[in-house]
């Protein structure tokens, strides 16, 4: 199969100008991920005619786009330049990482707010447009007009923020992609003629689908060792449902099955009032907590069967394992993943993000095995 052809591009934050379009970096790592703002890692080869202070002096004010066979895969802005003898060590974040970096100086949001039953799709849009409204904050970044069914803030305690105690915009997109039920988000960037469009895409109340055109299979695009983890800390096939209210005037629904293994318990506490609703819970977090078999990572190669520039964070896919000591065939989510591009004789290998399609809503206890 033959290499596939990668630039990266260096262009100024602002205004989008092309510094270089093609820098040679070496022992790169790079990937997306969900509500998150993903990263980049690599080395700047020491033949670089620019000079390596170029680089150090730009730190924070461009931004760095990995481009795969023409198309691009991801884009960010470049933080940290490191001298490592020759060479320079480089780490960039995507675009929402700028926000880390900026704060809610006039209040509101600069008048956006306070909110009331606000969608949180709003809020996060807004905080990208009063950062991008500042002079010299302008990062060219659009959000998508996704809408949720979540809110935010009420009449008795609006969510505002305040002058006086300037909040970090970053950790307000956080909050808002933390609201139960409420929304995910990553990033994206492609080409617009010879500028870019830096995009956040939001999904409500999650990101991705069923991906029924992409498979995972050993023999075919799987590589190295997939681990494939058994742990019955989780395991359950017997769920007690709590709903609302306290002592006698409290909702407890059981859904449970057997099916020949030693029984096992998770009580799962909520807030349902509705006793309807909290059996499709205690159902749902049952059907999860029987998948035994936990896998979060693998490793892939490009093949037709499921083309790297197709991976969609948030997407469900199937995958199938026939390992010498291991037998798999189940959906899991993909959460992002890593690409390390090929050197010499090293082919490109990209590493998926994985958690399972059918997740338990409550997780707490599972590591230490209480149910």
């Amino acid at each position: 199969m033959t290499m596939p052809d990668y630039r990266y591009i260096i262009a100024r934050a602002t205004t989008g100008e092309v510094l270089h379009w093609n820098l040679p970096l070496t022992e790169v790592e790079f990937g997306p991920e969900k509500s998150g703002p993903g990263s980049l890692h690599a080395t700047l080869n020491p033949t670089y005619g620019g000079g390596l202070s170029d680089m150090l002096d730009d730190a924070g004010d461009v931004v760095i786009m990995v481009e795969r066979n023409g198309r691009l895969l991801w884009g960010g802005v470049l933080w940290r330049a490191e001298p490592q003898g020759p060479k320079l060590a480089v780490e960039a974040s995507g675009f929402t990482s700028y926000l880390h970096r900026r704060f809610d100086l006039h209040g509101n949001l600069g008048g956006r707010g306070p909110y009331v039953g606000a969608d949180p799709c709003q809020v996060i849009r807004d905080v990208w447009a009063y950062a991008q409204e500042q002079p010299d904050g302008d990062l060219g970044v659009v959000v998508d007009d996704t809408k949720s069914k979540a809110t935010t803030g009420t009449a008795k305690d609006p969510y505002s923020t305040s002058k006086s105690d300037p909040r970090n915009l970053g950790e307000i997109v956080d909050e808002m992609a933390g609201i139960a039920d409420g929304l995910e988000w990553t990033e994206t960037v492609t080409w617009r003629g010879r500028r870019t469009e830096r995009r956040i895409v939001l999904g409500a109340p999650r990101l991705g689908r069923r991906r029924e055109d992409l498979t995972f299979t050993t023999g075919a695009n799987v590589t190295g060792e997939p681990q494939v983890i058994k742990d019955a800390d989780a395991y359950a096939q017997w769920v007690v449902g709590l709903g609302a209210g306290e002592g006698k005037k409290r909702k407890v629904v059981i859904d449970g099955v057997r099916n020949g293994r030693l029984r096992l318990e998770h009580k799962l506490e909520t807030s349902e009032k509705d006793e309807t609703k909290l059996h499709e819970r205690a159902r749902r977090e049952r059907l999860a907590r029987q998948i035994l078999p936990t896998l979060t990572e693998l490793e892939i190669t490009d093949h037709p069967a499921a083309p790297i520039e197709s991976l969609r964070v948030g997407d469900d896919v199937r995958i199938r394992l026939h390992e010498p000591h291991t037998a798999y065939d189940g959906w899991n989510r993909i959460v992002g993943w890593t690409v390390r591009p090929g050197e010499g004789e090293t082919p490109e290998r990209v590493t998926l993000k994985l958690e399972r399609t059918f997740k338990p809503e409550d997780s707490s206890g599972d590591e230490t095995g209480e149910q």
